[in-house]
């Protein structure tokens, strides 16, 4: 099981608090779902970050997943 798989399984469970993205410039030919595939009971809500830190070549951000 990917990483992806189980980080969607735990965002379909309710189990996750925030989602960090490291944005990176970088260009691929071909990429993976960020939370893999499976339907999701409801649109996962997410607010403007709550901490955007950035780095060299890097932008941290920072979501608080909206709670129901």
């Amino acid at each position: 099981m990917s990483a992806g798989q189980i980080g969607g399984q735990a965002l379909r469970l309710g189990l996750i608090d925030q989602i960090v993205v490291n944005l990176v410039p970088a260009i691929f030919g071909a990429g993976r779902p960020f939370f893999a595939t499976g339907e999701l009971r409801a649109a996962i809500m997410l607010d403007n970050p709550s901490q955007v830190i950035q780095g060299d070549r890097v932008t941290h951000l920072v979501y608080d997943v909206r709670k129901p």
